[in-house]
């Protein structure tokens, strides 16, 4: 009698095209990545000379020290002080977004987080519709105007209740602002390693049955995250922002000029995405999305770096300058 040999049996929603070989390596080679960009980061630079600086050209007095002049001025203000905030440590994951957004964009139907009327539609002469190249940037802008503008809502009522906008300055430890800033940024980084994992099918992908029925929650959830870096920002133009809102006491303000900050915040990322994709006749997308291991490569590695800087920026280097702990830091 023949001996039957049991197949194996798939792995539902696991295609080995898919998945990477050496994850484990790229892994450790992004979370290391990650901390040693935390370590190298230099907060004085990139607040006072780029942030500063900026903000300075563009409105054309110091920001930092001149008295916001009224609504408009505080309307303005908002968003100038947005776009002089992208580096910042509490900005700079936003940068993470742009594999995704190109990821959206892939032109076969393996991809959950894109549908027929998604995919780059291209023109006569190979190149990428703008409509088509911008679409996936609309449901980040979404999931990220939501949060802000409901946290600006709630600021401008609350005001000095909130940790964030609190004078205190205790004699030892972190002052409330700065904790709330710890808590915040590292969940939030926690989030984005998570949502590296599972791009190389490490651990289970919490968008895989909801994007069957909306495709586009990813980029929705990770535009609700970077609008959440509001929420605990401690970037001095975006706080001098912040007491203005609360000053007038009016949450329609509040939401929109913290909509506006946010919108300041990704504007050259969206630059670089729309560059990568329009300006480059959509070549940028479909090399990305040739290979699914690719993709989720790329993907894995720019959620693992800037989840692994965020988290061990604030929850280990910002405790570790108060004496809780220790993380090694450049000296710049």
């Amino acid at each position: 009698m023949a001996r039957t040999i049991p197949l194996p049996i798939p792995q539902s929603g696991v295609h080995p095209a898919d998945v990477p070989p050496r994850r484990g390596l790229i892994i450790v080679l992004s979370v290391l990545a990650g901390a040693l960009i935390a370590a190298l980061w230099s907060f004085r630079f990139v607040d006072s000379v780029i942030g500063d600086n900026v903000a300075n050209t563009l409105l054309g007095h110091d920001a930092k020290h001149t008295e916001i002049a009224g609504l408009v001025a505080g309307t303005v203000f908002a968003f100038v002080s947005g776009l002089a905030g992208t580096f910042t440590a509490c900005n700079i994951a936003v940068f993470g977004a742009i594999a995704p957004l190109a990821q959206a964009q892939r032109p076969d139907h393996a991809n959950a987080d894109a549908d027929a009327s998604d995919r780059v539609a291209t023109r006569a002469d190979g190149g990428v519709s703008p409509r088509a190249a911008l679409r996936p940037l609309s449901r980040l802008v979404l999931g990220m105007v939501v949060v802000s503008a409901a946290y600006g809502a709630i600021g401008a009522l609350a005001g000095e209740r909130l940790p964030q906008l609190s004078a205190a300055q205790p004699a030892s430890g972190l002052p409330p602002r700065l904790i709330q800033a710890s808590v915040v940024f590292g969940l939030i980084g926690l989030a984005f390693g998570y949502l590296g994992l599972a791009a190389l099918r490490v651990v289970p992908d919490p968008f895989a049955r909801l994007s069957q029925r909306f495709p586009h929650a990813r980029l929705v959830v990770v535009g609700a995250l970077i609008g959440g870096f509001l929420t605990g920002r401690p970037f001095p133009l975006f706080h001098k922002l912040f007491e203005y809102a609360a000053e007038t006491h009016n949450p329609f303000y509040g939401a929109a000029v913290f909509v506006l900050q946010s919108l300041g915040n990704i504007t050259l990322m969206a630059l670089l995405f729309a560059v990568l994709v329009y300006a480059t006749r959509g070549r940028f997308t479909r090399w990305l999305t040739a290979r699914p291991a690719r993709v989720a490569t790329i993907t894995a590695v720019a959620f693992l770096v800037v989840g692994a800087f965020t988290f061990l920026y604030w929850d280990v280097r910002l405790p570790a300058m108060f004496g809780y702990g220790w993380f090694p830091t450049a000296s710049w």
